[in-house]
C-alpha cells in the first residue's frame, strides 16, 4: 500500500466492490459533506439505499454535486463502485477542469471478505452481481495505471489505516534542532489577564511547544484582530512567563528596531534570558505598521533608513553581549564602552525577520536564524535567503511563522473555517491557512523540517483559552 499523503482539497474517486470497506474508510477520515455516496443519493430521490429504479436520477445528482464541490476547489469524495472507466474518466476530466489533484483509491479486499461483509447485511447484493464486481476489481489496478490519475492509493486487505496517516514523529537530531514555538498573537484574557497569560503558558509547556513567542505591536493588526483588542508589551509579559518554572524559551517575534534602539533591545533581551535561565531569543525586524508608529508619536522612516537601522541594532546587539567594557568599533558602529550588565547567561538567538530581498540579505550576514512565512512565496523567499546565505558561508537557520487554522477533526476544522473566512472562499482562505487537524498539521512540519526548517513559530488564528493550546500538543513536539 502506497504511504504518500493524499492531497487535501482534492477529487478523490473510491474504486472497489461491494464489501471492499469504501464507506468506512472514507467516514475515518472526511467530513459528511466532503462524501457523495450514490447509495445514500438514492436514498434521496428514491424509496431507499437500494431502490435500483432511483439509480439513474442518483447519479445525475451525484455528477452535479461533484462538479459544484469541485468547482469551488473544496474536497469530494464518490463514494461508488467506481469500477466503470467512463465514469471515472468523466470524474478525472471534472478534476482537471476544477484544478484539482485527482486521486484514485483502490481496495484490494479479499473476495472472500467482501461476501462475508455482503452476507451480513440486511439487503446483500445478488451473488452473481457481487462477483461480477469481484472479477471487474481485478481488473482495475491495470486500468487505472494508464488512465493519468496524480495518485492511485490502494488500500490492502482490511487494514485501517489511510495513506495519508502520518508516520511517527521522528526524534529532534539535537539539542534545538526542530521545535515548534508557540506564538500567541490574541488575549482575549477576561478580567484577570496574568493568569490567563499564565496558564496559557502552562498549557504550552505541558503540550510540549519548546517555546512561546510574543508579537510586537502597539495596536493590534489587522490581520489579527480588531484595533481595540488587547496586545501587550512583550518583554513586560515574557518577564512575568519567565517566572513560571517552565522550560519555554521566551522572546518577541518580531521586536521592530523603530520601536526601540538597539542597545535598548540588547539590555531587555539580556534581562530576559538572565531571569528566564538562559531562555530568551529575540526575533527582530525593520517594523512594517505605520498606523501604530503615528499613533504612538514614533518616527516612521522610509524602508531603506528602517533597514539600515536593522543592520546597525543587530550588531550593538552582539557587541554589548560580547565579554568586556572595552570600546568597540564595527562596520556600522561606534561605541566609546561596552558596559552591558547583566550580560545574558546563555547566547540569545537573534531572529531576523522580513521578507523583501535586503532582510534576507540581512539576515544571511548578520542573523543566527531568518524568519520567512509559510504563506504565498514562500518557496521563493526560502531560494532567494538560500542563496544569500550561500554567498557568506554562514550557518544561518530557517524559521518560519506559520498562521494555521487547526481543527480537532474535519468537521472542526471547516466550522473554523466559515467561521473566519468572511468574505473569501472557503476552498481559498482554507489553502491560504492551511486548514488542518492537528495530525495533518504536524505532518507539514515534518516536511518543513525535512527541508531544512529548524523551528516552526505558530500562531493559530482562534487560539481562546489553555485547553485550546493542549489541543495542538500532536503538532508541539517535531
Amino acid at each position: 500500500m502506497t504511504t504518500q499523503p493524499i492531497p487535501d482539497p482534492a477529487l478523490v474517486v473510491l474504486v472497489g466492490a461491494s464489501g471492499a470497506g469504501k464507506s468506512v474508510w472514507a467516514r475515518d477520515r472526511y467530513r459528511a459533506q466532503e462524501i457523495v455516496s450514490s447509495d445514500d443519493l438514492r436514498g434521496v430521490v428514491g424509496s431507499g439505499r437500494h431502490d435500483l429504479d432511483a439509480t439513474d436520477d442518483a447519479f445525475a445528482l451525484l455528477d452535479r454535486i461533484v462538479a459544484a464541490r469541485a468547482g469551488r476547489g473544496l474536497t469530494v469524495v464518490v463514494d461508488t463502485l467506481g469500477l466503470d472507466a467512463d465514469r471515472r474518466r468523466g470524474y478525472l476530466a471534472v478534476a482537471r477542469e476544477a484544478g484539482l489533484p485527482a486521486v484514485a483509491v483502490r481496495f484490494d479486499t479479499p473476495a472472500e471478505l467482501c461476501r462475508a461483509r455482503n452476507a451480513a447485511r440486511d439487503r446483500p447484493v445478488p451473488a452473481p452481481a457481487l462477483a461480477g464486481q469481484l472479477r471487474r476489481a481485478g481488473e482495475v489496478a491495470a486500468e487505472l495505471d494508464g488512465e493519468g490519475w496524480d495518485l492511485v492509493v490502494t488500500v490492502a486487505s482490511d487494514a485501517p489505516q489511510a495513506a495519508s496517516a502520518p508516520r511517527p514523529v521522528p526524534a529532534a537530531e539535537a539539542p534545538g534542532e526542530r521545535q515548534v514555538i508557540l506564538q500567541v498573537s490574541r488575549f482575549p484574557w477576561g478580567d484577570d489577564p496574568a493568569a490567563w497569560l499564565k496558564e496559557v503558558a502552562l498549557a504550552a509547556d505541558e503540550a510540549g511547544f519548546a517555546g512561546l513567542a510574543l508579537m510586537d505591536h502597539l495596536i493590534q493588526i489587522p490581520q489579527v484582530g480588531r484595533a481595540w483588542d488587547p496586545i501587550p508589551e512583550p518583554f513586560t509579559t515574557l518577564g512575568l512567563l519567565a517566572g513560571l518554572g517552565t522550560g519555554l524559551r521566551l522572546g518577541p517575534l518580531c521586536t521592530p528596531v523603530t520601536f526601540r534602539p538597539g542597545g535598548i533591545i540588547a539590555k531587555a533581551v539580556a534581562t530576559l534570558d538572565v531571569l528566564s535561565g538562559g531562555r530568551a531569543f529575540v526575533g527582530i525586524g525593520a517594523g512594517w505598521f505605520g498606523r501604530e508608529h503615528d499613533a504612538y508619536g514614533l518616527a516612521f522612516p522610509p524602508p531603506k533608513q528602517r533597514l539600515d537601522e536593522l543592520e546597525r541594532a543587530v550588531e550593538i546587539l552582539r557587541a554589548l553581549w560580547a565579554p568586556g567594557t572595552k570600546a568597540y568599533s564595527g562596520d556600522r558602529v561606534e561605541l566609546p564602552e561596552t558596559t552591558a550588565y547583566p550580560r545574558p547567561v546563555g547566547r540569545p538567538e537573534i531572529v531576523v525577520g522580513g521578507s523583501g530581498d535586503r532582510s534576507l540579505r540581512i539576515a544571511a550576514a548578520l542573523g543566527d536564524a531568518c524568519n520567512l512565512r509559510t504563506d504565498d512565496g514562500f518557496d521563493e523567499r526560502l531560494a532567494v535567503f538560500e542563496k544569500h546565505r550561500e554567498r557568506t558561508g554562514r550557518d544561518v537557520a530557517v524559521t518560519v511563522l506559520d498562521l494555521p487554522i487547526v481543527g480537532r477533526d474535519r468537521d472542526d476544522v471547516w466550522r473554523r473555517v466559515e467561521r473566519a473566512r468572511g468574505n473569501a472562499t472557503a476552498a481559498a482562505y482554507a489553502r491560504k491557512h492551511h486548514a488542518a487537524t492537528a495530525e495533518q498539521t504536524a505532518r507539514r512540519y515534518r516536511e518543513l523540517f525535512d527541508r531544512g526548517v529548524r523551528t516552526v513559530f505558530v500562531a493559530v488564528q482562534d487560539l481562546a483559552s489553555p485547553d485550546d493550546v493542549r489541543a495542538l500538543a500532536p503538532i508541539a513536539a517535531p
